[in-house]
C-alpha cells in the first residue's frame, strides 16, 4: 500500500505543471556573420501569442555584437517582458559562404546560453540553444532568411516529483531589409513546432558600426 502510495504521488507530480516564464526573443539575424572589427547594435519589439489559454506577452529584445573574424561573431542579448527578463550570449560561425557578395546562399550555425529570470511566482529557466540558418539575396538590398531553433530548457530548483527540462522549437522564416550601408530593418515570424513553443512576431532594426 505504501509502494502503491508513492507511486501514486510520483505519477500526480510528474503531471503537474511546473510555471515558467520562457519568452523567446527570437533570432533576428541572417546567415551572414558580421565583418572582422564590426560592431552592432539591435533593439526589437517582440509578441509571443499565448498558447493553451496564456496570456500574450510584449516585449523587448536587444543585441549587442562584435565581429571577430571574417566567418565569426558574438553578441550578447537581453530581453525584457511583462514577467520575465531574458540574458543571453550566443556565437555564430559562417560555414557555407557565397562566393559573391549579396548573390547566392548562405548558411551557418549559431549556438549559445540564457536565462530567463522570472516574476509572478514562475520558476527560472536556463537554457542552451542549436540554430541552423540560411539565407539569401533576392536583391541588392533584401535578403530572405531561415532559421529552425532549438532550445533545451531546464527549470531551476523545480519542486521534486516534477519534470525539470523541456525543449522549444521553433521553425522562424524572415527578412533582412538593408536601410543604409550602416542599419537593417530585420523582421520574422517564429512557427511553434511543439507543446513547449508559443508563435511569436519580432520587428526591428540594426545598426553597424564599421571601421
Amino acid at each position: 500500500m505504501r509502494l502503491f502510495r508513492s507511486l501514486l504521488v510520483a505519477g500526480l507530480g510528474l503531471c503537474l505543471g511546473v510555471p515558467v516564464a520562457a519568452q523567446n526573443i527570437g533570432v533576428l539575424q541572417s546567415a551572414e556573420t558580421m565583418n572582422r572589427g564590426t560592431i552592432k547594435l539591435m533593439a526589437a519589439p517582440v509578441m509571443e501569442f499565448g498558447k493553451n489559454g496564456a496570456d500574450d506577452g510584449f516585449g523587448l529584445a536587444a543585441r549587442g555584437g562584435y565581429g571577430f573574424t571574417d566567418r565569426f561573431d558574438a553578441e550578447a542579448k537581453l530581453g525584457f517582458f511583462e514577467n520575465s527578463t531574458f540574458v543571453g550570449a550566443d556565437g555564430e560561425f559562417w560555414i557555407l559562404k557565397s562566393e559573391e557578395e549579396d548573390s547566392g546562399l548562405d548558411f551557418s550555425l549559431a549556438g549559445g546560453l540564457h536565462w530567463n529570470f522570472a516574476g509572478n511566482d514562475n520558476y527560472d529557466t536556463m537554457g542552451f540553444e542549436v540554430t541552423p540558418l540560411l539565407s539569401g539575396n533576392i536583391s541588392s538590398r533584401l535578403e530572405l532568411c531561415g532559421a529552425l531553433n532549438a532550445s533545451f530548457e531546464s527549470i531551476s530548483d523545480a519542486p521534486s516529483g516534477t519534470d525539470d527540462s523541456f525543449t522549444s522549437l521553433h521553425l522562424v522564416p524572415g527578412i533582412e531589409y538593408r536601410l543604409s550601408e550602416r542599419a537593417d530593418l530585420v523582421g520574422e515570424v517564429g512557427i511553434g513546432l511543439n507543446d513547449n513553443s508559443s508563435n511569436y512576431v519580432g520587428i526591428g532594426a540594426a545598426f553597424y558600426l564599421r571601421k
